[in-house]
């Protein structure tokens, strides 16, 4: 499917002046046959003094104005054209143009078409194409390609288009909606190209980065757009992307973004682009899932077919925000059913209570507490604080599976 939208209802001269022919060799015998009187000598050195400040303050001078002259700006403009070499420093990396980050990461882009029964075509029973979105290639051995499960969601065929004009067909290795996360395979691992991974617990913002996809489909497969890290650790009510701290970036991303890479300027995949705020209004506001937090999941979908997420076993309301927001009480996520025999009953959390915190990390609705939960194993313990009827407790909780 599309792109998951959040609305509010979203010449060449010569400079060196030398002369030319023979005047200077009858200079040089005129001056060795003539003597120097001691006159001459005080004068000929106070010319040669002179001669050898004006030569200091004219370089001086010349130092001075080389900023102005050439700027900086015209400099660094020049050292991009060379693709061969890093043209700038960030954190103490190489950041590379961004022809050559096209150049090395688009071929491992992929276009994702979501194929599904045409229900309302009377007659037809074929397949038609339902949606389209983006992927990128993580294992060239082995055909694995991560991507969005939205992208892929409800698809009874999927193919995957590659950069050398390749279509081939897809299989579903493992998706899972909790994460917004899906793993597809391809059999023809010819010639392909794995991305590189970054780290996107070391992003910060103001970073550029270019995002890379297929906004609109095939016809502007590879699109590339720049930009920054807006924001990092932003929170949005989206199932899925609710799992995660995400980055916010203002690098252009349409629908058909969804599952294509966000890449830092060292050539590094560190984001998945699946969301944009499409309010009337606002622009340059695309968000993706960091890499780094999204790897467990997609290592589980490929081992398993399924990914593992840790549980309370416990359900809860977020129409307890406004009650406590209004009367003073905690924020938290609150408890209003506890699965018997669970992680939350063994450890003693009953209806009624209210998680304020997971370890150390503050907790102040549902969303807080499954970005936290999921950023533990299934059978960690760890420490849970919830207030009851005033009296806040801390508990250690091992963690169990959701079903």
């Amino acid at each position: 499917m599309e792109d998951e939208i959040l609305t509010t209802q979203n010449d060449n001269n010569d400079p060196s002046g030398h002369s030319t022919g023979d005047n200077r060799e009858n200079e040089k015998i005129t001056m060795q046959q003539q003597p120097i009187h001691p006159k001459s000598k005080k004068r000929f050195l106070a010319f040669a003094s002179l001669c050898i400040i004006s030569a200091v303050i004219g370089g001086l001078t010349t130092v001075a104005a080389i900023p102005y002259i050439y700027p900086a700006n015209t400099l660094s403009q020049v050292a991009t054209t060379t693709s061969a070499t890093p043209v700038a420093y960030t954190n103490n990396k190489p950041n590379f143009p961004v022809a050559e980050i096209s150049k090395n990461v688009g071929p491992a882009v992929v276009g994702v078409a979501n194929f599904q029964s045409d229900r309302n075509s009377l007659g037809n029973s074929g397949l038609q194409e339902a949606g389209s979105g983006s992927g990128f290639i993580i294992d060239a051995q082995k055909g694995y390609i991560a991507t969005n499960n939205h992208v892929i969601e409800g698809a009874q065929k999927i193919t995957v288009s590659l950069s050398d004009g390749r279509n081939l067909a897809a299989k579903v290795i493992g998706a899972d909606p909790r994460t917004d996360l899906a793993v597809l395979q391809i059999s023809d691992v010819s010639n392909l190209i794995a991305v590189t991974l970054g780290n996107s617990s070391k992003v910060e913002v103001g970073e550029p980065v270019v995002a890379i996809g297929n906004p609109g489909g095939a016809e502007f497969a590879r699109s590339v757009t720049t930009g920054v890290i807006s924001a990092t650790n932003r929170t949005l009510n989206l199932q899925g992307e609710a799992s995660f701290n995400l980055l916010q970036t203002d690098a252009a991303i349409n629908p058909g973004n969804s599952g294509g890479p966000l890449v830092n300027y060292q050539g590094q995949v560190i984001g998945i682009n699946s969301a944009k705020y499409a309010q009337t209004g606002f622009e340059g506001m695309g968000f993706s899932i960091p890499i780094t937090d999204a790897m467990p999941t997609i290592q589980q979908l490929i081992k398993f077919g399924v990914a593992k997420h840790p549980a309370l076993l416990v359900s809860t309301n977020d129409q307890y925000i406004p009650y406590a927001t209004s009367n003073n009480k905690p924020l938290g996520a609150y408890i209003s059913a506890v699965t018997p025999n669970g992680p939350a009953a063994k450890a003693g959390i009953a209806k009624g209570d209210v998680i304020t915190k997971i370890k150390d990390v503050q907790v102040q609705n549902t969303s807080d507490l499954i970005r936290e939960l999921y950023k533990n194993n299934v059978g960690d313990k760890i420490a849970i604080t919830y207030s009851r009827e005033g009296v806040t407790k801390q508990v250690q909780v091992t963690l169990g599976e959701i079903s």
